[in-house]
């Protein structure tokens, strides 16, 4: 090839500049890569994510396990992460510095408590490679040119009537509509997006007056029939957060879309434990030890003033002892533990961390190298996708993984 192929990555965030990395190391440096941000600055999300401390990645290296953390994307991904997936991301930041470290919950973050020190690395490494960013940079379409009916290349017009053409493109752009628009157009298809990963808000209940208290080891469903999700649940001042209000959010995304985010749910605290087997234990020790004061199951880790709560909602007086509980005060505390209703009324927000369920089809794509089935030498990386995980670091595994492979597939376009 006479001159350096020239490659537009559309999006300078987490996807955007990995993936710009990725190509680079993949030509070894044999290319013309430039990035453009709409906005005034790079990587945003990585900045808030994790609080600040950059949630990079999750410490579950089975692909197949990895894979169903993804409510959108799952059979996707099975390959994809064989391919560059949570040890692969660790490796790559240990080479260039930033080691990262796995909390008890399998997140990962750098050691540094940092997302600084992330956004650092991206920055210098693009330094290093004269890879240029940018920004203010909005897309206006992207018209591929007709060569004898092939696509040989693109023309790129950009917000202020400024066209420039490239080999290649690799939108990174997240969840943004008018791009969505400009796919379209293209014939692309667009799944709808809806609001994913996000907090639940609840009727008027007492339950709030519990505000920051943490039930460990609950599960969560959409009544009648929805699939139950587990985990931590956070009582707040509106309703429910925690890991296991999050991934009901994520799972159960289309459904509370569809319903205007008012549905009812049924909240078992203690981690799936049957009605009928907590009435048991309770006849069994009302039985054996008569004159001790009704207490949880140790296993299920209340909080004292949470089970305070459950008492006071089954019509229990708290200092009763088995002797004094009737069998219908048993039933009324193992129903208020294993199938409480609650009022969904609204979604709240997580933090700042959006994630959308939708955007370009799956079945558009060749995830072997993530190029458009319809466009040759336009490629998907991240969240413009209909990808998405719940929350835990994989939704940015996700976009190092299709950046990797995209810069994989331009290679295998480029170098014969």
């Amino acid at each position: 090839m006479a001159s350096k192929p020239k490659i537009a990555i559309i999006g300078a965030g987490a996807s955007g500049c990995f993936a710009a990395l990725q190509i680079f190391d993949e030509l070894q440096g044999l290319c013309d890569i430039r990035i453009f941000e709409k906005s005034k600055e790079p990587l945003s999300k990585l900045r808030i994510s994790g609080g600040g401390r950059c949630n990079v990645t999750h410490h579950l290296f089975d692909p197949e396990l990895l894979s169903e953390k993804y409510p959108r994307g799952n059979k996707e991904l099975r390959w994809a992460f064989e391919s560059f997936g949570p040890k692969d991301t660790i490796e790559w930041f240990l080479k260039r510095g930033v080691q990262l470290k796995a909390e008890a919950d399998g997140r990962m973050f750098p050691t540094t408590d940092s997302s600084d020190t992330i956004i650092q690395c991206f920055l210098n490494d693009l330094k290093t490679k004269k890879i240029p960013i940018h920004f203010e940079q909005g897309l206006v379409g992207i018209y591929p040119n007709l060569e004898t009916d092939q696509i040989k290349g693109f023309r790129v017009l950009w917000e202020g009537g400024i066209e420039e053409t490239f080999d290649r493109i690799v939108l990174a752009t997240g969840s943004n509509r008018k791009i969505w628009t400009i796919l379209e157009k293209l014939g692309h298809k667009i799944i709808t997006p809806v609001p994913s990963l996000f907090t639940l808000t609840l009727e008027n209940t007492d339950l709030m007056e519990l505000t920051g208290l943490v039930v460990p080891h609950s599960e969560i469903k959409i009544l009648p029939k929805g699939k139950p999700q587990k985990g931590p649940i956070l009582i707040t001042h509106w309703g429910l957060s925690g890991p296991c209000a999050l991934r009901l959010s994520a799972w159960e995304a289309r459904t509370l879309f569809e319903a205007d985010y008012k549905v009812d749910l049924s909240i078992n605290w203690t981690y799936g434990e049957k009605t009928q087997d907590i009435e048991e234990k309770y006849l069994s020790r009302k039985e054996k030890t008569p004159g001790e004061r009704l207490t949880p199951d140790p296993d299920w880790k209340l909080p004292n003033r949470f089970w305070d709560w459950i008492l006071k909602e089954s019509k229990i007086p708290s200092n009763k002892r088995y002797s004094d509980i009737s069998k219908s005060e048993i039933r009324s505390l193992s129903l208020s533990l294993t199938q409480m209703k609650l009022r969904m009324v609204a979604k709240g927000v997580f933090k700042e961390e959006f994630v959308t369920a939708g955007g370009v089809s799956r079945k558009d794509i060749q995830f072997q190298t993530m190029e458009s089935k319809l466009i040759p030498g336009l490629y998907f990386t991240g969240e413009v996708i209909d990808i998405d995980g719940i929350t835990g670091g994989f939704n940015f595994q996700n976009a190092w993984t299709t950046a990797t492979i995209a810069a994989r597939g331009i290679r295998k376009t480029i170098v014969t």
